[in-house]
């Protein structure tokens, strides 16, 4: 069986490994663009403040490995540029060489990831403007950064935070530019405020509900252009979010942002053709659609499954909950399930529980209170989603409130947990039991 992958990152090396695990037959080739395998992409925004020293130390298994180890033909600088589905026939060209190469496949997984988007605007070309989505990206930026004082993040979200923090604690002035009037706007706007202190708390110029519209300078970026006004700067990292890497792929079923819609098999709407990753749909359990919510978590899971499929076995993607977590100076946000927002264009009726709870016994030394919003279904008592602000025990009670969530949990039922307690570590009624606690139903 010939087995082609498409890109050599979390999803794709994860298929590959239970490929040659479970299927000594199988001859996998990997076709990887770049030059870099395996590598932790969550961790890059940490090389800038130090506390990952090098990017180099986020790689999990270089190319060598792949290939002497496991006996994967592992490829680097190899671009696909088209997918023949009726021949089954992978085409691209190698970067270094230009010259065309083609592979015939049984089965072919799509792994290609998605890349930043990078709005084209005035002067986008101009040197000093980055991403931070790649080894070489990071490595580049970080060659800058001794030359830089002043540095300018464009995007609220995930990675536009972390590396805010990562650049202040660095020692560099920051500014963050966001198009829409809240940070972390994934949030419930209750919960926002919180975020937006805590980046003034720790010197970083906010200026929100401004669009950039283009960049000033000769060779290197100088200045920011948005719609208020001027904003000068030595370097600017763009955050904006990212879009799947499918433009090659033509005549499959993709979402409305280009992912390609996979099964619970991971595969694609064409025989023979799987994908995984953040390249393709993830199943959200909780509004039972189609949904795109790219993590690292969910590729690896994703590109698992796709592997032992493609190696003879009948595996399934259970689906997600829309799980994350975030530091952010002091503060740790986290969620899971849907926001308002979310539950608005599914028109379901919900009620919000919002409260301010202590993360650990409130007699204990150091209790720290946490910012909590519960959405909950109205008529079925069922779970919706979960938003935490907070400075400790976040990362606990969104996994707890996660398994709640994947196993369909009622409101109610929150109560009925057999959770950890000792003053250290909670009150005697968890944080998360406190709403039902309170606001539950009594039969």
């Amino acid at each position: 069986m010939k087995v082609v992958i498409i890109g050599g990152d979390a999803a794709g090396m994860s298929a590959a490994m239970e490929i040659v695990r479970n299927n000594k037959s199988a001859h996998v080739v990997v076709l990887e663009k770049g030059e870099v395998y395996s590598y932790g992409q969550c961790g890059l925004p940490y090389v800038i403040n130090g506390k990952v020293p090098h990017a180099e130390d986020l790689i999990a298994r270089d190319v060598e490995e792949f290939r002497s180890k496991y006996g994967i033909d592992a490829r680097i600088f190899h671009e696909v540029t088209a997918v023949d589905t009726k021949l089954q026939k992978v085409c691209g060209i190698d970067v270094n060489s230009k010259e065309p190469f083609e592979f015939i496949y049984d089965k072919l997984l799509i792994a290609t990831g998605a890349s930043p988007t990078m709005p084209k605007i005035e002067n986008a070309n101009l040197k000093g403007i980055h991403t931070v989505k790649t080894i070489p990206q990071m490595n580049e930026l970080m060659e800058q950064l001794p030359n830089v004082k002043h540095v300018t993040v464009i995007g609220g979200g995930y990675i536009g935070l972390e590396v805010v923090e990562t650049v202040r604690e660095r020692g560099l002035d920051v500014r963050l530019i966001q198009r829409g009037s809240n940070l972390m706007s994934i949030l419930d706007t209750q919960l926002t405020e919180l975020i937006y202190e805590e980046a003034i708390k720790n010197g970083v110029e906010v200026l929100l509900n401004e669009d950039t519209i283009g960049y000033v300078g000769t060779e290197f970026v100088e200045a920011v252009r948005t719609n208020s006004g001027v904003h000068t700067t030595d370097l600017v990292i763009v955050a904006t979010g990212v879009r799947p890497n499918t433009q090659f792929a033509q005549g499959f079923a993709k979402l409305e942002n280009g992912a390609l819609i996979v099964n619970e098999q991971m595969e694609t709407s064409i025989p023979n053709v799987y994908a995984a990753g953040d390249c393709a749909s993830h199943f959200n359990r909780v509004n039972q659609k189609d949904d795109y919510l790219p993590l690292g978590t969910t590729a690896n899971k994703q590109g698992r499954i796709a592997g032992l499929n493609i190696a003879g076995f009948n595996q399934k993607f259970r689906g997600i909950v829309g799980t994350s977590i975030l530091k952010f100076f002091d503060l740790h946000i986290g969620m899971t399930g849907l926001n308002n927002e979310a539950a608005d264009r599914l028109n379901a009726l919900v009620e919000a529980y919002v409260m301010e709870v202590n993360d650990i016994a409130s007699y204990y030394p150091n209790v720290q209170p946490m910012k909590l919003r519960m959405l909950v279904e109205q008529h079925s008592r069922k779970l919706v989603g979960l938003q935490i602000v907070g400075k400790h025990g976040v990362d606990k009670r969104i996994d707890v409130f996660a398994t709640a969530l994947y196993n369909e949990m009622t409101f109610e039922e929150l109560l009925n947990l057999d959770l950890a307690y000792a003053p250290p570590f909670s009150g005697v009624w968890d944080a998360i039991m406190q709403a039902p606690k309170r606001y539950g139903k009594k039969e």
